[in-house]
């Protein structure tokens, strides 16, 4: 059994609208929003990434003065020199999965669970088009990472400033930033992370679409960038490593040199956004076609 509320029944044929009937003034973007905003699981990524840099604070404070590992220098070296360098630490360590997860969980689960609450059947009879519906979960979804990686560097300055002080961001390999200066590039560094997760979003849109199990979504998504993590890792692959997302994941430490580099960034934006595109595309497509019984 599927549900006809597009703008075209089984037949083809367009049906007549209801007086006053507007497609594009049905479920509003605030009235998403607010609903994903209650949700518990919302609350404890929030809560998750507002307390991870006060965890990292009393790491610090237990295990003594940062170093990286097998002797490199790496930004983990500086995490105690400003609020600045704790902040970028903060991105470092948890760029390559912790941001991972609430774009996968905030993407994956906004159709699927609607299919596994037995509500989706009655979002589109409302009437609500399924090209609206999905438009609306989208952009809610990526407000919400988007929002999820403000929080953390957010929270990481203000907690990392009053812990070590204000001042220049101390460059591992040599050199510092006006503290100033080091704010606007983290910023830069905050944006380019959520380009990069796009994929991830794309991912677990499709997949929401395609399953009635919000965790299959959500799981599948964050399986298939660990896959492409671990493809990265290939050295054998040569420079076929380059059409892959993850191998791009760390170009933002460009944005934290004394010079800013924006090669390395440009290709990993474009690479990104060709494979959300298609990944968004097949979403629509798929769910536009989809028998909707649940």
């Amino acid at each position: 059994m599927s549900t006809a509320t597009d703008a075209t029944d089984a037949a083809g044929i367009a049906p007549e609208a209801a007086p006053g009937y507007r497609a594009r003034h049905t479920l509003p973007l605030r009235v998403e929003a607010m609903r994903q905003l209650r949700r518990r699981r919302t609350l404890v990524v929030g809560a998750v990434l507002a307390v991870l840099p006060f965890v990292l604070i009393a790491a610090f404070a237990i295990g003594g003065q940062p170093s990286g590992r097998d002797g490199r220098v790496t930004l983990i070296d500086t995490a105690t020199s400003s609020g600045v360098n704790f902040a970028a630490t903060c991105l470092f360590v948890s760029a390559g999965f912790l941001l991972v997860v609430p774009v996968a969980l905030f993407c994956g689960d906004a159709v699927a669970s609607e299919a596994s609450w037995s509500s989706l059947r009655y979002l589109l009879a409302a009437p609500v088009p399924r090209a609206r519906l999905l438009l609306s979960k989208l952009a809610v979804a990526l407000g919400f990472s988007a929002a999820a990686m403000v929080l953390l560097p957010v929270v990481a300055l203000a907690a990392g400033t009053a812990a070590y002080g204000w001042g220049a961001l101390q460059i591992p390999t040599g050199g510092a930033l006006p503290a100033g200066t080091a704010v606007e590039r983290l910023a830069i560094v905050v944006a380019y992370i959520f380009v990069g997760q796009l994929v991830t979003a794309g991912l677990a849109f499709w997949l929401s679409t395609v399953t009635d199990a919000p965790l299959g979504a959500v799981g599948g998504a964050v399986g298939l960038t660990i896959v492409g993590n671990v493809l990265d890792a290939v050295t054998a692959l040569g420079h076929w490593r380059d059409f892959l997302p993850a191998h791009w994941q760390f170009a933002w430490a460009d944005a934290l040199q004394p010079h800013l580099e924006w090669a390395g960034m440009v290709k990993g934006t474009a690479v990104s956004v060709a494979y959300a595109l298609v990944l968004f595309a097949c979403a629509f497509r798929h769910f536009r076609g989809k028998d909707v019984v649940s």
